[in-house]
């Protein structure tokens, strides 16, 4: 079985900072960018996890929710932007934390 890769669609410097790390991804600075992008990740077999920003899902959020419906693969994983998180949404601070159980890090004011 190949490997199953991931593939970010955010800003310019989310994506250069997943390529660091070896993520292949793609800058959207439109809807229509974003769009493009993501179908071209849901149309590789080899990309099992898309990683967007909060902005790119909620510009995609129709479309998102469709591929959800209709393929099990990839999984869609919404994180928070460079500006955190949008208004009314858990930081990934808050996420981990809840997830875990217990305190992590230094505590949020």
């Amino acid at each position: 079985m190949a490997a199953v890769r991931l593939f970010c669609i955010a800003d310019e410097d989310t994506v250069r900072g997943f390529r660091l790390a070896g993520i292949e991804g793609r800058a959207a600075a439109s809807a229509a960018a974003a769009g493009a992008a993501l179908d071209e990740a849901a149309g590789r077999a080899d990309i099992g996890v898309v990683i967007v920003t909060e902005a790119v899902a909620a510009a995609l959020r129709a479309a998102i929710d469709a591929l959800r419906l209709t393929h099990d693969r990839p999984l869609i994983v919404e994180i928070p932007g460079p500006g955190g998180p949008l208004p009314g949404r858990r930081s990934l601070h808050q996420i981990v934390q809840a997830a875990v159980g217990v305190s992590v890090g230094a505590e949020e004011a």
